[in-house]
């Protein structure tokens, strides 16, 4: 009998596991790790971290935002992956090589990160912006949604080849307003066939492709009342009902201030529960999180059978990384985009 996983995603608070942090890990509500920048060294102590998380958690599901240009968590010892646009843009100049580097991009990134004994990096973008979204922008593939579709298949495409689970991101589309949900609640006035003809396409058209999808912390009020991450009509009615998705859907962080629309944190974390995300994540917030679980806990959360499906698919393909001249070759195309 599969031990289903815990629902809640938290992070750590350095380089080194502390003695509270073994505690939170084999807590039965915590299901999932997400590292930051400030918990990796080099590429040596990310695999001892992992390591260690394992032994604590065997079962844990660990995750990085590891997308490539000004979202690297991962540094020293990993290639610098250019701003994704670069690939979007190359496809537009010649889509044979685009759709070619787009694959070997994918396949490059999630190698990496599953050399480290990591699951999964919530990858790739799918909003649709260039130049729009004060925190999008060139982490977007185009502001074209055709240009997105094919080069985000192409990408997630190198990430399953590497083994490697897909989780587009920020449904229904972040693309269109210049507010950053890290900083305020952002609201887009625009209607659903807006939506549809534009910023819905690439996660219509992929979700059958995708393993995961995380909502975005916005509110489109001429659609719906609730910000999308703690709505039912957006996560069950259109994502699961209306487009099919049957994947894992992983909340955005419940600290940023777009999420406070909802309330505190135990408010958060049940709106979006009951709203029909599988993993929740709270972040640089521990007392929040700690605050949640005790929460979760006195409700008797159960597990998520998706996310151990998930857990389940992950079997990395690849030999010595190191010694692959696949890599290198990778690499090299990579610089000559991020040079133009």
């Amino acid at each position: 009998m599969i031990e289903l996983s815990g629902r809640l995603m938290i992070d750590l608070l350095g380089a080194e596991l502390l003695k509270e942090e073994h505690d939170l890990l084999r807590h039965p509500q915590v299901g999932g790790v997400i590292l930051f920048a400030r918990n990796c060294v080099d590429r040596k102590q990310i695999v001892e971290l992992v390591s260690e998380i394992r032994r604590v958690a065997p079962q844990m599901l660990i995750a990085v935002d590891q997308e490539g240009g000004k979202v690297q968590r991962f540094k020293e010892g990993f290639t610098r992956l250019p701003p994704i646009q670069k690939l979007g843009d190359l496809m537009v100049f010649d889509s044979v090589a685009g759709r070619s580097l787009a694959h070997e991009a994918g396949w490059l990134m999630a190698s990496e990160v599953l050399a480290c004994g990591v699951d999964l990096s919530f990858a790739p973008v799918l909003d649709v912006d260039r130049a729009t979204s004060s925190i999008i922008g060139d982490r977007a593939f185009s502001d074209d949604p055709e240009i997105v579709c094919a080069t985000a298949q192409a990408f997630i495409e190198g990430m399953h080849e590497a083994g490697m689970a897909a989780t587009g991101k920020h449904f229904p589309g972040h693309g269109g307003v210049l507010a950053d949900s890290h900083l305020e609640a952002p609201i887009d006035s625009r209607s659903m066939s807006a939506l549809e003809g534009r910023d819905l396409v690439p996660f219509t058209k992929l979700a059958r492709l995708l393993d995961g999808i995380m909502p975005a912390h916005m509110t489109f009020p001429s659609i719906a009342s609730e910000s999308v991450g703690f709505s039912s009509f957006w996560l069950r009615d259109i994502l699961r009902e209306r487009i099919g998705f049957d994947g894992v859907i992983f909340s955005d962080d419940l600290s940023m201030k777009g999420a406070d629309v909802a309330g505190g944190y135990c408010d958060k974390a049940r709106l979006a529960l009951t709203a029909g995300c599988d993993m929740i994540l709270v972040c640089n917030a521990r007392s929040g999180a700690v605050e949640v679980l005790e929460d979760m806990q006195l409700q008797r959360i159960s597990g998520s059978e998706r996310v151990c499906t998930m857990r389940a698919k992950q079997h990395p393909n690849w030999n010595d990384l190191d010694a692959s001249p696949r890599r290198e070759m990778v690499i090299s195309r990579l610089g000559e985009i991020a040079a133009r």
